[in-house]
């Protein structure tokens, strides 16, 4: 059976998972370490995950959680932003991060052998960073150019209007991750600085890993680059205290909506010059906690997961009506939004809009076949398992595992979790998201 662990458990080392070797340690000054053995690779993913995002940032500070992941490239004590670079490059690895808007991670890929390298990589980077002005400087320019570009595409433009809409435009997760253009130029090197030190500590960290590589080695060149670095990690230690996740549902309720009254939504409108008119539809969803998010995976494959997805075949494929066309969700920790987006010519705006709204209240009042469920779990499955036989999907899930559900969770017990769920489960859901469309948005010329 699998482990129910909190951050309060007093279990300091466990092995989750016989089977597949996932191992889980509460190392000195209270950091986590996850590890998956895997000797039939000959590589190694290595994530060092924080638990902090843009809706950990005051609303003067937005956007110093992405300013500061970018500063820890350019330069430590030890090495210049061109030794980062160099140390994954002469190895053929690779290295990233990703500042999102519950978490930072901070991730490299290397040959087995090189393992030792990465560690010291990247905890030198999370420990000794110079965040020095010159850097903020230059890299802020980078970063207003990574905006900028996010402006021009309007598809981006649309889903953070889509998304600020549903969570609030006023609230820390409704703000985009990045920070604006303002706020950025805004930004000092103290404002990062009293970031990082806020945040960046042993009882924050969470290490996931997996590859071919082996636990007691990892966490041994952890603690030697942590300390190096400059961090006190005391035995004993635990980590600080998952955040709590507040129960969310859909403000419909299950309420049955008319189509066309979907269609008459004000829509927040974007005038761009484009061809098309970029459309999102849709509202509250599930958190990441929920226990309909099976039901929802389910859903989602089926009303716009694939070529053989409802929207496809009637929107694309049967009316031809548009070229790109899908359905989308996601979950945080006290909320969540659906939606559907379509791109097509403005004089087809609204009846794309009433044939989104129409599939998804459709899904609901006539339920779905047994056919369209064995499809969509075959896709979800076969993807899952898929995404499996990389280590860096495997490090990702480890550190979702860790950070956002506190409770190991094997490859069978989803597989089985995702078996059983059926018409109605997934009928029953459908009504309710039906019952909650609150938000449409368009990016397109205007009319």
């Amino acid at each position: 059976m699998p482990l129910d662990l909190s951050f309060d458990d007093p279990t300091s080392d466990v092995l989750l998972d016989p089977t597949t070797g996932v191992r889980r340690s509460i190392l000195p000054g209270g950091v986590r370490l996850l590890t998956q053995t895997d000797r039939s690779v000959r590589s190694a993913t290595i994530g060092l995950w924080l638990p902090v995002g843009s809706r950990d940032e005051t609303p003067a500070h937005a956007g110093s959680t992405h300013v500061l992941e970018h500063l820890l490239f350019k330069g430590t004590r030890r090495r210049n932003a061109m030794d980062i670079a160099t140390a994954f490059d002469e190895v053929g690895g690779d290295s990233n991060a990703v500042t999102a808007k519950e978490h930072t991670l901070y991730y490299g890929r290397v040959r087995s052998a090189d393992i030792p390298m990465a560690v010291d990589v990247l905890t030198d980077m999370i420990t000794a960073s110079l965040l020095e002005q010159d850097a903020l400087a230059t890299e802020r320019e980078v970063i207003l150019e990574e905006l900028a570009m996010a402006e021009d595409d309007p598809t981006d433009v649309g889903f953070e209007t889509f998304l600020a809409d549903v969570l609030g435009p006023d609230t820390p997760i409704g703000r985009p991750v990045g920070g604006t253009a303002e706020s950025v130029q805004a930004l000092t090197i103290d404002d990062v600085r009293a970031h990082f030190a806020e945040h960046y500590r042993p009882e924050n960290l969470v290490i996931t890993a997996v590859g071919d590589l082996d636990h007691d080695e990892i966490a041994g060149l952890l603690q030697t680059g942590l300390r190096r670095g400059g961090w006190e990690l005391a035995e004993g230690a635990l980590p600080d205290p998952r955040h709590r996740t507040a129960h969310h549902e859909p403000a419909g309720g299950g309420l049955t909506v008319d189509p066309a009254e979907v269609a008459a939504l004000a829509p927040h409108r974007l005038g761009r010059p484009t061809e098309q008119n970029h459309i999102f539809l849709g509202g509250h969803g599930l958190t990441a906690l929920s226990e309909d998010r099976h039901a929802l995976s389910v859903l989602m494959s089926i009303l716009g997961g694939g070529m053989s997805s409802r929207l496809f075949q009637n929107i694309r494929e049967q009316r031809g009506l548009a070229y790109s066309v899908y359905s989308f969700s996601a979950g945080y920790r006290d909320a969540g939004l659906f939606g559907m987006y379509a791109a097509c010519r403005p004089g087809r705006t609204s009846q794309v809009v009433e044939l989104l709204a129409e599939e998804l209240t459709r899904m609901g009042e006539q339920g779905i076949d047994q056919l369209e469920l064995a499809r969509a779990k075959g896709q979800i499955t076969g993807s899952f398992a898929l995404g499996l036989e990389d280590t860096s999907s495997r490090m990702g899930r480890l550190g979702t595992i860790e950070l956002v559900h506190g409770r190991y969770t094997g490859v069978d017990e989803t597989l089985a979790r995702i078996g059983a769920v059926d018409v109605d489960d997934v009928s029953a859901l459908a009504t309710q998201l039906a019952g909650s469309f609150s938000t449409r948005v368009e990016v397109g010329p205007e009319s």
